[in-house]
């Protein structure tokens, strides 16, 4: 029989291509989410049977026991940007990861890969860095020959980034962004999955990898890139850092007095705090080189899926050829 892994989070941005690869690779795909139903999605990336969507609660032993069962390893991609009810960053980046990390010890599976985040820091400003800092040591506790992967902001086509802002620029002359300075090392989120996989065929050494892209951009940069792309002329404004503080506190008030009507998507004040540092590849870092991979640049990627943000989506470059031939009439 195939061996199985197990992925909390499967169903999400990176966990799907870490599925899909892994169902490639002729493993059974056990996908552990909160929502089965709605992680129907992954059922196709393998044959029949390979790709099953479960349900798990990471903040509850028995249900994350039951995810573990059977399995020979374990890859955890379960993480937020805001904290909602119950899903602190504590209760989900650092409880979580530890409960996952410590039943697969007591299960006896001894492989597993643990999705962080660069900028992870117990001394970090953010809660969400220091939460994440306080995951990997719980799970190096429990699994010390665990793969830890720390990847920059991640980009795709289901990506939360520049999606975020073509959408945004569709609607209004100017594109207000915080801290427009702060560096960032975008990477392509199948590369992300690519290195995961390898920690779980245990084809690399355990440790800790920093995985950021070939291009170092700032947030700015970034924005104008991503607007060239969607044949957009507007105005990147870095908000003023009183005005930033304000912006994302009244945010979060909104979410917070709401009573649960408004979640803060846009901008929190522990986003902010995240934003005051750069998001690169510490310089002695084990990085993509370590795992054999070469990154993949944001320009080979970035038009295969922003295209629909264009004035005229896919047809833009027919539009844009029918005018110059009207004025060349």
């Amino acid at each position: 029989m195939s061996q199985l892994v197990t992925i909390f989070g499967g169903s999400g941005f990176v966990g799907r291509y870490i599925a899909r690869r892994m169902a490639k690779e002729g493993w059974r795909v056990r996908v552990a989410v909160r929502r089965p139903n709605e992680a129907m999605h992954v059922k196709p990336y393998g044959t029949p049977g390979q790709v099953e969507p479960v349900f798990c609660n990471i903040r509850d032993d028995a249900s994350v026991g039951a995810a573990l069962q059977g399995a020979d390893a374990v890859v955890n991609c379960v993480g937020i940007l805001n904290e909602v009810s119950k899903n602190t960053f504590g209760a989900v980046q650092s409880e979580g990861a530890g409960r996952i990390a410590r039943l697969a010890s007591d299960a006896g599976i001894t492989r597993m890969v643990h999705l962080s985040a660069i900028g992870a820091s117990e001394n970090a400003a953010s809660a969400y860095s220091r939460s994440k800092a306080a995951g990997e040591a719980a799970v190096l506790d429990c699994l010390p020959d665990a793969v830890i992967l720390r990847p920059s902001v991640i980009f795709g086509n289901e990506d939360q980034f520049f999606n975020r802002f073509a959408a945004m620029s569709r609607f209004a002359p100017v594109l207000p962004i915080a801290n427009g300075a702060t560096e960032f090392q975008p990477v392509y989120v199948d590369d992300v999955a690519t290195a995961a996989v390898k920690g779980v065929l245990g084809q690399v050494p355990a440790g800790v990898y920093e995985l950021g892209g070939p291009e170092v951009k700032s947030f700015a940069g970034l924005m104008e890139q991503m607007l060239e792309v969607i044949h957009r002329r507007r105005l990147v404004i870095s908000l003023p850092p009183f005005m930033a503080k304000v912006t994302a506190w009244k945010f979060d008030m909104l979410q917070k007095y709401s009573f649960g009507l408004f979640e803060n998507t846009m901008l929190t004040r522990d986003q902010l705090k995240n934003l005051e540092q750069d998001n690169i590849v510490s310089e002695n870092a084990q990085s993509f080189d370590s795992l054999g991979i070469t990154p993949t640049a944001i320009s080979a990627v970035l038009p295969d899926y922003l295209w629909k943000f264009r004035p005229s989506g896919q047809y833009n470059e027919l539009v844009a050829s029918a005018r110059n031939l009207r004025g060349d009439l």
